[in-house]
């Protein structure tokens, strides 16, 4: 009964070094994966802070875009009736 007992224990021992072993990895991975996302943040809010000046000169070319556009497409309607008075 004694041998049952100590192989009972050193079986109960070596689980919770095992289980000890997987939560301590965890932990790692998990700080690491924390010092990581800290430093993504930081290089996202950098970016933030570049890009921002960005949305002026943005809305300045989409309206620049918008009117060559809408040019453009004036073009087209010229040269559609081109070809119907050409018959091509």
């Amino acid at each position: 009964m004694t041998l049952l007992v100590w192989a009972t224990g050193l079986t109960a021992v070596a689980l919770v070094a095992v289980l000890a072993g997987y939560l301590l990895a965890a932990s790692v991975a998990l700080v690491r994966a924390r010092r990581h996302l800290e430093r993504l943040a930081e290089g996202l809010e950098a970016i933030a802070a570049e890009v921002q000046p960005l949305g002026d000169r943005l809305r300045a070319v989409n309206t620049v875009a918008a009117d060559l556009l809408t040019g453009l497409r004036q073009v087209d309607e010229h040269l559609r009736g081109i070809t119907v008075v050409l018959r091509l």
